[in-house]
């Protein structure tokens, strides 16, 4: 098992994405990582950080990848908001961690029971904000389905997205979409 230490980048996709996976067994195991290291851990941060990977995921307070992750302080660069959508400050901040931070692997992450995607589902009136996350998700709905189909729809078109970003293609980070099981604590990855 390979543990994140604050001042290591890692270069190679693939190894943060396995330490990703590693984490998630942790978590369902109930066998986390000693955290106990968090002073020493700000101390380095100090100077700066090297997050092995980028995650895009929803703000919903039962979505919280450092815990389902099993990550420590510095692991991961995280970018929250309703519908883990990736519009221009999303892509912003993912550009600015694999232009100048070097995270190797971006994952867009979205949840069982998603308010943000059920809502997008459902006809109504909203006020301006939420349409506007409301209207990047319109296209999820647009490939069809029940919500959860529509959910994993949209990470679909969150990764592809992020994808098509110059400023991703040119770092050669790896995008991968993920499912955060609310229930059981599961990550599945699409």
């Amino acid at each position: 098992m390979k543990i994140h230490q604050p001042g290591e980048l890692i270069e190679d996709a693939q190894v943060a994405l396995r330490m990703l996976k590693e984490g998630n067994d942790r978590y369902l195991k109930g066998e986390l990582i000693d955290k106990g290291s968090y002073k020493a851990d700000r101390e380095l941060l100090a100077g700066g950080q090297k997050p092995f990977a980028v995650v895009i995921t929803c703000s919903d307070s039962r979505v919280a990848p450092e815990i389902f992750f099993d990550q420590k302080l510095g692991d991961i660069f995280i970018i929250r908001n309703a519908g883990n959508i990736a519009d221009t400050t999303a892509l912003g901040s993912v550009e600015y961690a694999v232009e100048h931070l070097k995270s190797k692997l971006v994952v867009v992450c979205g949840h069982s029971k998603c308010g943000a995607v059920t809502a997008a589902c459902s006809e109504g009136e909203l006020p301006p904000n939420i349409r506007h996350i409301i209207d990047h998700i319109k296209p999820a709905v647009g490939r069809g389905g029940d919500v959860d189909q529509v959910i994993h729809h949209n990470v679909e078109v969150m990764v592809e997205q992020v994808q098509a970003d110059e400023i991703v293609k040119h770092s050669g980070a790896t995008v991968v979409g993920a499912y955060y099981d609310v229930q059981t604590g599961i990550v599945k990855w699409l």
